[in-house]
């Protein structure tokens, strides 16, 4: 990340001691440092955040941050409110969440402005209210990366079927547009069907399931979070003697989202083609890294960073728009890729 601070040697000793490179940020700011970080966990139903789960757990006891003790709300609002509520509550100085309704967290966001208490969001981008990072990969290109991958994959004829997140997030809202708008523009010959699943496999299998029934042609699916979609998915293709291999007659192209270790070992045993890799290590990195930052009063400006990604500015802050590369049977063994780093 390229640094800009008021002082060289104070730069210095900050990347000593946090083991990390300092993003472009305006100032160093001044701060008193200090105080316990709140962080909620959005849901444990899902093989991407419990990854997650494990990466700020590890750098909490490696000390990035003093942190309350950790909370989950389950994909439910009204716990997260609820959690949130409860870190002020403990004295939190700064918070650390992951809210998967993104309209509905809005009033939270005023009452912990009021208190002069941060906000880091983690892989979604509040509709509304301010935040001082918002840590997330770009979403839209997501959506617009799978499009292109199924599109040349087939050909540009075909019927694909798209498992939409729940429209109430940014990130199912992101992906959806993406992928709708470069299929419509780039590949007309290919005939999509969009199934709204609110991220839940069950509603995914059904309504694959009735969709495979109506069109057995079906040559392309994409999933938009293989944390919870691919054992499903996998199952019912299994069950209905689908799973064929890439280049032979009948193979459906799959794509994913996420680049857990398990989409890993589907696209080794080419069972489905590719998925793209949310950088589960970096958002629990930089969401701790941020929230040490907050605590010290440093302020970010929009540019490059030297870890790969890119700040920008949003409403009401700022995000940090981490890199998710494309995995398929080419790289998947690549060493650098989060799932492969994890002990199994």
């Amino acid at each position: 990340m390229r640094v800009r601070t008021t002082s060289a040697a104070a730069c210095a000793v900050l990347l000593a001691v946090t083991a990390l490179a300092g993003c472009n940020r305006d100032s160093a700011g001044s701060g008193d440092g200090g105080g316990r970080v709140g962080i909620d966990l959005p849901r444990s139903d899902s093989d991407f955040w419990n990854s997650y789960q494990q990466y700020v757990e590890k750098g909490v006891k490696g000390g990035e941050v003093e942190a309350l003790p950790l909370t989950n709300s389950q994909n439910d609002i009204g716990k997260l409110v609820a959690n949130v509520r409860t870190f002020t509550d403990q004295g939190a100085k700064a918070v650390v969440m992951a809210p998967q309704d993104t309209g509905a967290i809005a009033e939270t966001l005023s009452t912990l402005n009021g208190k002069k208490i941060p906000v880091i969001s983690v892989d979604t981008r509040p509709d509304k209210g301010s935040v001082y990072m918002v840590v997330r990969a770009d979403n839209k290109a997501y959506g617009a990366n799978a499009c292109k991958y199924l599109g040349e994959q087939l050909g540009g004829k075909g019927k694909v079927v798209e498992f939409q997140g729940d429209l109430s997030s940014i990130n199912g809202r992101d992906r959806s547009q993406a992928f709708k708008a470069c299929m419509d523009k780039d590949f007309p010959g290919i005939e999509v069907f969009e199934l709204a699943t609110d991220w839940k496999g069950d509603v995914a299998s059904a309504k694959l399931q009735s969709t495979l029934a109506a069109h057995p042609d079906i040559n392309g699916i994409y999933m938009q979070a293989g944390g919870v979609f691919l054992q499903p998915t996998l199952a019912l293709l299994e069950q209905k003697k689908l799973l064929k291999p890439a280049g032979t007659p009948g193979h459906i192209t799959i794509i994913s989202n996420d680049g857990i270790p398990e989409e890993f070992d589907a696209i080794r045993a080419g069972k489905i083609d590719a998925t793209i890799s949310q950088p589960a290590d970096l958002y629990a990195k930089y969401a701790l890294y941020y929230a040490g930052a907050a605590l010290d009063g440093r302020t970010f400006k929009e540019g490059p960073t030297d870890h790969g990604s890119r700040i920008i500015r949003i409403p009401g802050g700022y995000e940090d728009q981490l890199p998710a590369p494309l995995v398929t049977e080419e790289n998947v063994d690549d060493p650098k890729l989060w799932a492969n780093q994890l002990e199994r």
